[in-house]
């Protein structure tokens, strides 16, 4: 009520109050035994809701017409992301690091590590009917399992590079 009295997002109140609350009601006022069972549980509904999902997806899949023209777009869009990745987390990493090697190595490790998934299909998936929208669902998975696939799968070789160099820990922390 106070966040639309003053003309502000309610649901991000909300989401901020809950952040507040919830983080001070978690250590002040659970033992030990009900915050693990707090955390079961909630992490038991997000495997629940992950495996819907991705059997929704896996319908979907089986259902969708990718074009040449779909296979095309992704190739387009997938560099996109990657470059769109690369200059949010530069331009952040600007204000907030001083020049040199580690910045260099913290905008290319978060830049790669910047994994797509569930949620970017599910916003898809929840367009209204036409022709955009299957273009993109198509294009959306595409970046997805190129997220998955190759950047997930990459990843520990790009953060041991970038340690090795030195750039972050020592080569033995990185074994």
């Amino acid at each position: 009520a106070l966040a639309e009295a003053v003309h502000t997002s309610a649901p991000i109140a909300m989401v901020v109050a809950g952040l507040l609350i919830g983080n001070h009601g978690r250590a002040f006022a659970m033992s030990e035994q009900t915050r693990k069972n707090l955390d079961m549980f909630w992490g038991l509904i997000d495997e629940i809701l992950n495996s819907v999902l991705f059997l929704l997806i896996g319908v979907e899949v089986l259902v969708m017409h990718i074009t040449h023209q779909h296979l095309f777009a992704m190739l387009l869009i997938v560099p996109a992301v990657l470059l769109a990745r690369w200059w949010s987390v530069a331009a952040s990493l600007a204000v907030l690091m001083r020049r040199g090697q580690e910045r260099r190595a913290g905008i290319a490790v978060l830049t790669w590590a910047g994994l797509r998934g569930g949620l970017s299909v599910a916003m898809a998936l929840a367009l209204p009917s036409g022709t955009e929208r299957n273009t993109i669902i198509a294009i959306t998975y595409g970046v997805v399992v190129f997220s998955i696939l190759v950047q997930g799968t990459t990843m520990p070789r790009v953060v041991k590079h970038y340690l090795t160099r030195g750039l972050g820990g020592s080569p033995a922390a990185s074994h």
